[in-house]
């Protein structure tokens, strides 16, 4: 972890409710299927929030496992172990990146000094399920492990309409709109003009 200070007052308090989301059965699950994603060469953390950080703090796992999920076709060309700080940042943001070109959208994504800094690692577990479902939603051949550890994605229920049912539905009016049946212009007077009042009985 990098050299922070303890926190204190309302700094602790919002540390202790983001710590409160971390998901240690989550975690159980993500590090199987990064393990089988990437193979054993990965090892393991020690089942704890601080080993899960640990192991991922340098970004070699984060960028194996999104090199994993493209085939041959790998977005991150060199993965390197290295023990300065600003090399291991960079392979996690290298992992940002290649996580939003896959399809992990923005809101789902955590920062470099949530993971490094241990800042909110419930948001970088929310960034691996995202993954984990988007791989199992592709079902492209690259996934590997149970596709029961993660949901999958809602898909695109895309509809095609002809030009003719195109130009039908801007002829009716929505009932939003109120309605207009019924409608009519009998009794209506030219404007401009006082109603008229005819007594026709004699």
């Amino acid at each position: 972890m990098a050299n922070r200070g303890p926190a204190y007052g309302l700094s602790r308090e919002v540390q202790s409710k983001i710590d409160k989301k971390y998901d240690p059965e989550l975690e159980e699950r993500l590090v199987e299927w990064i393990v089988a994603q990437c193979g054993p060469g990965v090892g393991r953390p020690e089942p704890d929030k601080t080993g899960f950080q640990k192991w991922l703090k340098d970004g070699c796992v984060l960028c194996e496992l999104i090199n994993s999920l493209h085939g041959a076709n790998k977005p991150i060309k060199s993965v390197k172990t290295s023990s300065m700080a600003f090399k291991q940042m960079e392979q996690i943001s290298m992992f940002l990146k290649a996580a939003e070109s896959y399809g992990v959208i923005k809101t789902d994504m955590f920062q470099t000094v949530d993971l490094y800094e241990s800042k909110d690692l419930a948001a970088v577990q929310r960034t691996l399920l995202a993954l984990g479902s988007l791989a199992v939603t592709k079902n492209d051949g690259n996934y590997k492990g149970d596709p029961n550890w993660f949901p999958k994605k809602s898909q695109e229920n895309r509809r095609d309409f002809s030009e003719d049912q195109l130009n039908e539905g801007r002829n009716v009016i929505g009932l939003q709109m109120g309605t207009n049946r019924g409608a009519s212009q009998a009794g209506m007077t030219g404007y401009g003009r006082p109603r008229q009042i005819i007594n026709n009985n004699p």
